[in-house]
């Protein structure tokens, strides 16, 4: 067996490679060991540093940041999403006075780093007289912003991807270019590019952390606040472990849920394929 890029390892390149997964494998033991070990020594393990989260209004205050940072990552993905579409297809205009400033638009906000796009929104726009601009508004419009350019770059790139014979095949039915688009390409395009799609869902979601600049009440937010409370011992790394294993657990759902999606996908598109063979094998 051989692929297209490589050949298929033989026996000694088996032997070494599960040699080498074996010594990193290790070696990742260790520094995980070593961690924990330097923890341990520090008193980081220690209950009075872990007192703080017994208490059930501790508790609640973490479930509701969990909730603030999924109502913001829920919102900005939806709307990113959109602007992602409505980006693209403005990219592959053929009217230049629309796919230029879709351009500039895509390219300015791709350049300009998140946290300065929240900070503009909460800190900028007050002084400028712009009133009622929230925590949770700033956050998800740099989001928004932010990760719709990018993903109007991978919808744009699916699209370009596919075979010239899928859009000439709707021109030549009499579809226009908007139907084109709608339901013979983006379609396609979700589906071939839905890993880059997930992993930037990953990102909008771990980017939320960053609302604690604005005083975003997140999860970030929260353990930077618990992990200051002196009288029990400042429990910076307690709170940060809390934090990072709620962010984990998040990003392994969601990815999980992606994996659910696109294994429908894929079934639907092979029963797609076997009605249409047993239609063929009928007419001929």
């Amino acid at each position: 067996m051989s692929s297209v890029l490589f050949d298929a390892p033989g026996p000694k390149a088996r032997a070494r490679y599960r040699v080498l997964g074996v010594v990193t494998a290790l070696v990742i033991i260790a520094i995980v060991g070593f961690i924990v070990l330097r923890f341990a020594q520090s008193g980081q393990f220690d209950e009075k540093k872990w007192h703080l989260f017994t208490f059930p209004l501790v508790q609640q205050t973490i479930i509701q940041s969990v909730g603030a940072t999924l109502s913001a990552f829920a919102t900005a993905a939806v709307l990113s999403l959109v602007l992602g579409v409505f980006l693209a297809f403005g990219r592959l205009s053929d009217r230049k006075w629309i796919s230029l400033p879709c351009y500039g638009f895509t390219e300015l906000f791709r350049a300009i780093p998140l946290l300065i796009l929240m900070m503009i929104f909460y800190y900028g726009l007050p002084p400028l007289g712009v009133q009622g601009i929230t925590p949770f508004t700033a956050v998800v419009a740099g989001l928004v912003l932010y990760n719709g350019s990018v993903l109007a770059e991978v919808f744009r790139a699916g699209i370009e991807s596919l075979p010239r014979g899928q859009s000439e095949a709707g021109y030549a039915i009499g579809l226009p270019k908007s139907a084109v688009m709608t339901n013979i390409l983006l379609p396609q395009a979700v589906r071939s590019m839905l890993p880059v799609i997930i992993s930037q869902l990953v990102v909008i979601l771990k980017d939320t952390a960053l609302g604690f600049i604005v005083t975003y009440n997140e999860i970030l937010f929260q353990a930077k606040y618990f992990g200051s409370q002196a009288q029990y011992g400042s429990p910076i790394i307690p709170s940060a472990i809390i934090a990072g294993v709620l962010y984990v657990g998040m990003c392994l759902i969601l990815a999980g849920i992606a994996k659910w999606l696109e294994s429908r996908m894929r079934r639907s598109v092979k029963v797609a394929k076997v009605v249409k063979s047993e239609i063929v094998a009928i007419e001929g």
